[in-house]
């Protein structure tokens, strides 16, 4: 019942930017903190950003400064607003809600290069 469909990804040049999108289904979703990971190939999956219901807001320190997440609860939307991308942010980004019954979704493809 839960659903959780990232969108957004895609190629960008290095010091390019790119918004990613995550519409969830299936709960409260004004309810729950969402999070944003992330996973390269060869890498275990890394928490990229969080943030609560009320919209404070938590980052990893390599994302601190470049990423910014934040969320519309009238369309059961998080997002994710990725700039000054590296090479380093290669990986498929994933979102996760707190506290809920889910599976990891599909997912959405972000690479970094020239």
């Amino acid at each position: 019942q839960v659903q959780l469909v990232e969108s957004g990804g895609g190629l960008v040049q290095p010091g390019g930017s790119l918004r990613l999108s995550c519409l969830a289904s299936g709960f409260t979703f004004s309810n729950y903190a969402m999070k944003w990971y992330r996973q390269a190939p060869g890498k275990e999956r890394e928490l990229v950003a969080a943030i609560t219901p009320g919209g404070a807001t938590n980052y990893a320190d390599s994302m601190k400064g470049r990423f910014t997440i934040s969320r519309d609860n009238t369309k059961n939307t998080v997002y994710l607003q990725m700039n000054s991308l590296k090479p380093e942010d290669t990986a498929v980004y994933y979102c996760y809600a707190l506290r809920v019954r889910q599976y990891w979704g599909q997912g959405t493809q972000v690479t970094v290069s020239s």
